[in-house]
């Protein structure tokens, strides 16, 4: 991008006049009050949460006026005098509240100068949209004595990365009061996987076996100083032999679930989809994601990114109450769930707009429980309140979706790391449809993704619809 230089030019001591002014009109936006908070270092939510500010009149006055307080600093050190000028004092007094949207004027006007110290004292004064004074108050500079021009860059762009909503710490707060899975930890040999397992176990939410070669189990263990003499753990040659053994203790119930290690997920799931040994049930296997996305008000749960390439209809069934199964075992109440493909309007051109419109009749004649389902919705509209309105979409689940049912694993594996990697997206993610909970997470998924997902696992196994 080629930087645009403006040029600024200052006005002397001697070329400012009693009575000369410069304004600038600002509207105060969100990215404002992030940007403000995060320079200044005030944190107060009444700065920052909208909706407690405007129970907080006075907090909203200092904290918002700050910022409209700052305006002045731009007009004087660049309009009126402009470059060179120096800020030698400001008196402020607020009157009156400044809203996020709010239209802020401010204004600086010469009253008086004084000669001897080349100082002037200028009128500050900031209006709303309804031409109310918000702020007044008068500003002492040194005004320069020569001419000086500058060329000013535009200012850099700033993204606001807005912090998660805590979803993982109140599943583990809801986790905390049930007793822990028996969970087989198949071949944790790396940290990231033996040391999430070990912290879930701390937080008292899985009693882990440790399967797999022995001794790289303990090697990571001491290379990361993490301590094993509370856990079992079964030694096995190879990654192979240790899903296969977890698979046989969970069918002969010695444990609650699994938990995937250092292997591909083709590797442990060949175990459990076994048809002579397996963990089949008469429901289809499939993954959920349960996502914090800092600019969803939710938690957003994402299915099916993981486990089934591509699905058919009658496996997307599955898929989909598998989904809502997990929503209600939460505690969430039931669940909107939208089933997305590129379009919402049916074509038979896009075989998932037919596959979702067959889900939602499924839904109304029970086949598909607990849940409003619709579909198909394409994601912004899924998601987005003001996209499925601009589209004429009158849906209960659109904008306002709970689940998103994607129409194969390509697509979903694409959103979901456009979700981690773009919006910081954090997420826990479980396997649903086999005799027990899986704990799959990705290889290079970190312990504190490992802990959630393994509440995942423990509040599904103790509260599943029966």
């Amino acid at each position: 991008m080629t930087d645009t230089k403006t040029s600024l030019t200052n006005k002397t001591y001697d070329e400012i006049k009693i009575g000369d002014s410069a304004t600038l009109t600002r509207k105060l936006t969100k990215q404002d009050i992030q940007l403000f908070a995060t320079v200044t270092g005030d944190m107060n939510p009444a700065h920052l949460d909208e909706s407690y500010a405007k129970t907080d009149i006075f907090h909203q006055i200092v904290g918002h006026g700050m910022w409209t307080a700052s305006m002045f600093s731009v007009l004087l050190g660049m309009q009126l005098p402009g470059p060179g000028t120096l800020y030698l004092g400001q008196t402020l007094k607020f009157l009156k509240p400044v809203h996020l949207g709010s239209t802020i004027t401010a204004s600086v006007k010469v009253l008086k100068k004084d000669d001897e110290h080349k100082h002037i004292t200028f009128e500050t004064l900031c209006t709303n949209e309804d031409g109310e004074h918000v702020l007044e108050g008068e500003a002492l500079v040194l005004a320069p004595s020569k001419t000086i021009r500058w060329d000013a860059l535009p200012l850099p762009e700033v993204q606001i990365k807005t912090q998660a909503h805590n979803h993982e710490t109140w599943l583990l707060d809801k986790a905390s009061s049930l007793k822990p899975l028996r969970v087989a930890v198949v071949h944790p040999v790396d940290m990231f996987s033996l040391e999430g397992a070990i912290e879930a176990a701390k937080a008292g939410i899985i009693d882990p076996v440790l399967i797999g070669p022995e001794g790289k189990i303990r090697k990571i263990a001491a290379e990361n100083d993490l301590d094993l003499a509370s856990y079992r753990i079964i030694p096995t040659l190879h990654s192979h032999a240790a899903a296969a053994l977890a698979v046989k203790l969970a069918n002969e119930g010695e444990i609650d679930a699994l938990m995937k290690g250092k292997l591909h997920t083709d590797e442990l799931m060949e175990a459990v989809v076994d048809k002579n040994i397996g963990l089949r049930t008469g429901r289809r296997m499939s993954h959920v994601f349960v996502l914090d996305v800092p600019s969803y008000p939710k938690p957003l749960f994402l299915t099916d990114a993981a486990i089934n390439i591509k699905p058919d209809l009658m496996e997307k069934k599955d898929i989909v109450q598998n989904a809502i199964d997990l929503f209600m075992a939460l505690g969430l109440g039931s669940p909107k769930v939208a089933i997305l493909s590129a379009v919402e309007m049916v074509t038979e051109k896009i075989p998932s707009t037919l596959d979702a419109t067959a889900l939602c009749k499924m839904a109304q004649r029970g086949q598909i429980t607990g849940a409003l389902v619709d579909g198909p919705l394409a994601f912004d509209n899924a998601i987005s309140k003001e996209s499925a309105e601009i589209k004429g979409i009158v849906s209960d689940v659109a904008g306002d979706a709970d689940i998103l049912v994607v129409p194969d694993i390509e697509s979903g594996n694409m959103l979901y790391k456009e979700l981690r990697y773009f919006s910081g997206a954090q997420g826990a993610g479980i396997v649903l449809g086999a005799k027990v909970p899986i704990i799959l997470t990705s290889r290079a998924g970190d312990a504190e993704s490992r802990v959630a997902s393994s509440a995942l696992a423990l509040l599904y196994a103790r509260r599943r619809p029966s």
